[in-house]
C-alpha cells in the first residue's frame, strides 16, 4: 500500500512576460516527509514555493 499525498505539483511552469523562471517540476510529497529545495541565487526555488 503506498503512502497518501500531500502536495502533487504535476508539470509546474511559471514565466515572468516571455523568460522561463520554472519549467516542468515534478515532485509528489509524502505525508509526514520534509523536503528543502537547494540551489544557486535566482534558479526558482521561491516561484516553486509560491
Amino acid at each position: 500500500m503506498s503512502e497518501p499525498t500531500y502536495l502533487s505539483l504535476q508539470n509546474l511552469t511559471k514565466a515572468f512576460r516571455s523568460i522561463p523562471a520554472v519549467r516542468n517540476v515534478w515532485l509528489d510529497i509524502l505525508v509526514g516527509e520534509r523536503i528543502s529545495l537547494l540551489g544557486p541565487s535566482g534558479c526558482g526555488k521561491s516561484t516553486t514555493c509560491s
